[in-house]
């Protein structure tokens, strides 16, 4: 019986991880529940669950995740915090020595060397949740790390997949908020429509599976069945493939490398999710993903810009007071005025956070 404390309980991730716990309750127990704000369905879930922990990170700060991540009585911290929010719980948890079922990518992506860090530390270890690095690392365990070639993420698209360049950047959040697939938290979803998701996607694949960019590559897929692809050297090529829905990928992160029957699953049929199909990236369109690479690429300081630039500028465009189309130019308009920032330790990765966020406010009239 598994300690399991959930970061973020009330938002997608987190309600549909208390889905397949309530359904395992023989293998796992809840022993910490955090939400940023929604205190009623908090409520009901600690009651539900018994959980003994329940706290609003929005009152606890940061303090509140990190309580709940260290806590005696937890094995498994899944850290479904949107944003950078989530750093601070990630290291205290590695450090711990806590395996870490990681929804909130936003982590690697910022702090990538400090989450090793920690990790050597501590012994804690990260599992991922995001469906496309899960299927990764589904397709390569107990495979040897050189047999790799390289790997592909699938992206769905999003709802502008088919839209013209010119008529993107007059896109509202209510169409960008409508994603075909996928039913997710409006940060996130909005992140799909512009490929910063996959972006982030990307900088992760290379923290988790130590694969450098040139081994990373991204296509669309949009009907979400296929997640990832993973190609060895001999030219075999591995899928992982499945319904559109992340309670497999929460399952596998808590059980992992173990499998256990689920009630829920249904078998998989292959001519009622058929056809599958394939595109190119269209860059011109959607060129934040090509940002998000760039900055992975450049290391330092330029991930964690990119990651606080955009997370400022969805959160400007879901107040309705930027463009779509600004969403890209936000980005590389910080990225380009922070070039130089230092990334050393914790305290020089927020200030460049900070910096990049205060760039897009300036730089934007908000």
């Amino acid at each position: 019986m598994q300690g399991v404390a959930i970061l973020g309980s009330t938002g997608s991730i987190g309600t549909t991880a208390l889905r397949v716990l309530s359904r395992h309750s023989d293998r796992f127990r809840v022993a910490a529940l955090t939400a940023f704000s929604n205190e009623r369905l908090l409520r009901e879930q600690a009651a539900t669950f018994h959980s003994p922990f329940a706290e609003l990170a929005h009152n606890g700060g940061s303090g509140c995740l990190v309580a709940a991540a260290t806590r005696d009585d937890v094995d498994i911290v899944l850290n479904a915090v949107v944003g950078a929010a989530g750093l601070d719980a990630t290291l205290a948890a590695l450090e711990s020595g806590k395996r870490v079922a990681l929804a909130n990518k936003e982590t690697l992506v910022m702090a990538g060397h400090l989450v090793r860090q920690a990790m050597a530390r501590g012994g804690g270890e990260i599992v991922p949740v995001d469906s496309e690095h899960s299927a990764i690392l589904q397709c390569i365990a107990g495979r040897r790390h050189e047999d790799v070639r390289r790997v592909v993420l699938t992206a769905s698209g999003g709802p502008f997949r088919d839209w013209p360049r010119e008529k993107l950047d007059h896109a509202t959040s209510e169409e960008a908020l409508k994603h075909p697939t996928w039913r997710m938290g409006k940060k996130i979803t909005i992140d799909s429509a512009t490929l910063a998701n996959k972006a982030l996607e990307v900088i992760e694949a290379h923290y988790l599976f130590d694969l450098s960019f040139d081994q990373i590559e991204v296509v669309v897929h949009p009907q979400s069945v296929v997640h990832s692809f993973v190609e060895f050297v001999d030219g075999s090529v591995l899928a992982q493939m499945g319904a559109p829905s992340m309670e497999l990928p929460v399952l596998y992160a808590l059980t992992h490398p173990r499998r256990v029957s689920d009630s829920s699953s249904k078998p998989f049929d292959p001519v009622a999710h058929s056809p599958l199909t394939f595109e190119p990236v269209r860059h011109d369109a959607f060129p934040t993903l090509q940002l998000g690479i760039d900055a992975g690429r450049a290391g330092g300081a330029a991930p964690a810009v990119f990651n606080a630039a955009n997370e400022q500028a969805v959160a400007v465009f879901l107040d309705g007071k930027m463009t779509f189309g600004d969403i890209p130019l936000a980005i590389s308009s910080a990225l380009k005025a922070l070039r130089s920032a230092p990334a050393g330790e914790r305290a020089a990765l927020q200030k460049a956070d900070s910096d990049a966020r205060a760039h897009v406010r300036k730089e934007f009239g908000c």
